[in-house]
């Protein structure tokens, strides 16, 4: 099947991440593959130039997704334009083009990168690929630094990674907290066998047990509880309803780090989990994003 690719410019980087979060979260379905890179010119002044690139097994209407995209994120969207491109391995290559992520003290990076990362206990090797979660987005790397800044005074044994994509946030974990026992949850079969392999190849494969199914009602989650972290970055809606869910999973002193909230979207999720006796410790955004770390009262 030949692939189709959108395109659309914007000239500031921080709209055309919201942008591509918003193509890459929120979009149903999203794109096949995305990449966000720099146009680059050698007129000094000639503006910078952001172009998003989406790939999509079946044809999308540029206009159509243009006003999707406005409806999702409450802000002008630039004007797609669409081509058919030849049948190649078009998201290999998308891969290709993913530069290394620096998020404090993790890296996390592609094989094409492997040689230029230097390696140890905080560089992490994920491929972008059919589960989605590379460090690139905002949500994520929100998350990442709030893990980062936790690693610093917390002490964590019993992990739930919820909605855990590819793995890369568990892996941040098992990294930070050698002596945790880590529970990834997806309903995504597809994400579970693509988070197993990456904490595999990143070498931490025995200290996380991924499972596919219905979040924290599967019942290997539930024997696990209570957490004392907890981390779920999925979207707004899915968080305010799983907030006495996530309740029932924690116990006095548990962390909580949420993610894939709209800056616009966070008053609501906050008000969801004060609800359930949790109190905000840190509400950090980033390019439109919110993540937030809150804890459980007694």
């Amino acid at each position: 099947m030949t692939p189709h690719k959108l395109t659309a410019q914007v000239d500031n980087r921080a709209h055309a991440m919201r942008i591509a979060g918003a193509l890459q979260d929120l979009l149903d379905p999203p794109p096949d593959a995305l990449t966000v890179f720099e146009d680059k010119t050698d007129d000094l002044n000639t503006p910078i130039i952001w172009r998003i690139e989406a790939y999509f097994s079946e044809p999308r209407e540029p206009q159509a997704l243009t006003s999707e995209i406005e409806a999702l994120t409450g802000e002008p969207a630039p004007a797609f334009q669409s081509a058919d491109i030849p049948d190649l391995n078009w998201v290999a290559l998308s891969q290709a083009a993913l530069p290394p992520v620096r998020a404090n003290k993790f890296t996390v990076h592609g094989s094409h990168d492997r040689d230029r990362v230097p390696q140890g206990p905080n560089a992490i090797l994920i491929e972008a690929g059919e589960a989605f979660g590379t460090a690139h987005h905002a949500t994520t790397y929100g998350c990442l630094l709030a893990i980062d800044r936790l690693s610093e005074t917390g002490r964590f044994r019993r992990i739930l990674d919820l909605g855990c994509g590819s793995g890369i946030l568990a892996i941040a974990a098992a990294r930070s907290w050698p002596r945790a026992r880590i529970q990834g949850v997806d309903i995504d079969a597809q994400s579970v066998i693509v988070a197993r392999e990456n904490a595999a190849v990143n070498r931490v494969g025995t200290q996380i047990d991924f499972i596919c199914g219905p979040g924290v009602s599967s019942p290997e989650i539930r024997n696990a509880a209570p957490f004392d972290l907890i981390i779920a970055n999925i979207l707004a809606g899915p968080l305010i309803t799983l907030a006495p869910d996530l309740r029932r999973c924690s116990e006095t002193g548990t962390t909580v780090i949420l993610s894939g909230i709209l800056n616009r979207e966070a008053p609501r999720v906050l008000a969801a989990y004060h609800a359930q006796g949790f109190a905000l410790l840190s509400h950090r955004r980033y390019d439109g994003w919110s993540t937030l770390t809150l804890v459980k009262r007694g």
